[in-house]
């Protein structure tokens, strides 16, 4: 059966960030929350990117009023019930994933498929919550963030994950412009075992007095082509986000991925990135 309706659980910045891809390339997308208000914010961060690609010539007024309405904000998870995809995207806490993934294994029709954007969790793991037909049908989906611009999209299938499961997600990621890679489902997939390892040495440039935070930036943008430099990336997704996944690695593969001293002083002293308003830049308002 084709895709048609997506459900998207977490209204974050990445959680907005997936719901809107999808409603910009026409799907009806419900975007759920723990509360109507954390949900309804969600939906403003939408507006004000959409607000941005019309201002930068890049999508027409019309076609952003089009976007936004294909949007329902919710609290209630029985509005999910239609969806033939559903997407968690909530903390990296096993915890409230497992809460989730039980609240939509009660609503959801027996034929959706439930994806998580976990970027370091074993799917399997995740899986072990819900029914054994249900786990046929659960699938992992890690966005590269921000992920209503970025295009790769890792889908890892767990051990009971069917072939048309795989096939139906992988489609419908093709559908709305994503470039797909098909991944293994061991501790950190692929994109953030690289990321990590990178970003790490990073640190232990600066930690080592090699050279400066803003001169590895300068490397990666003028001697790498990345589009922006490593430290102010990091800064954008947040410090306690990286640090926890540090941990979920260091903890699988060892010395390789020991988390950073640096990270640990910044994150200790309350600098979490853009969002605290300092981090390994200072910014002039918390995002």
């Amino acid at each position: 059966m084709p895709i048609k309706n997506i459900g998207v659980v977490g209204a974050g910045m990445m959680g907005a960030e997936i719901a809107l891809s999808f409603a910009l390339a026409g799907y009806e997308t419900a975007m759920a929350d723990v509360t109507a208000e954390i949900a309804e914010n969600g939906r403003k961060k939408q507006v004000s990117l959409l607000e941005n690609r019309v201002k930068k010539g890049k999508l027409s007024k019309g076609e952003a009023e089009r976007t936004i309405a294909r949007v329902s904000a919710t609290c209630d998870y029985g509005d999910l019930k239609h969806c033939d995809l559903v997407i968690e995207a909530v903390p990296e806490n096993l915890e409230i994933k497992f809460e989730t993934y039980k609240k939509l294994d009660a609503v959801c029709a027996q034929s959706c498929i439930i994806a998580s954007n976990t970027s370091s969790i074993s799917i399997a793991k995740l899986a072990s919550v819900v029914t054994r037909e249900r786990a046929k049908r659960f699938i992992g989906t890690h966005f590269n963030s921000p992920a209503s611009v970025m295009k790769l999209v890792e889908v890892i299938p767990a051990i009971l994950t069917d072939e048309q499961t795989v096939a139906e997600v992988t489609e419908t990621l093709n559908d709305i412009g994503k470039e797909t890679v098909l991944v293994k489902d061991v501790t950190g997939f692929a994109l953030n075992r690289l990321f990590h390892i990178f970003y790490l040495e990073a640190c232990r440039l600066v930690e080592e007095g090699v050279c400066s935070v803003e001169d590895v930036d300068k490397i990666c943008v003028h001697g790498l082509g990345h589009p922006m430099g490593i430290f102010k990336l990091l800064d954008i997704l947040g410090h306690d986000l990286s640090a926890s996944v540090d941990e979920i690695l260091f903890d699988a593969y060892g010395e390789r991925f020991r988390p950073s001293a640096h990270m640990r002083r910044l994150i200790d002293s309350g600098m979490h990135g853009r969002k605290t308003g300092e981090g390994f830049y200072k910014y002039d308002a918390k995002a």
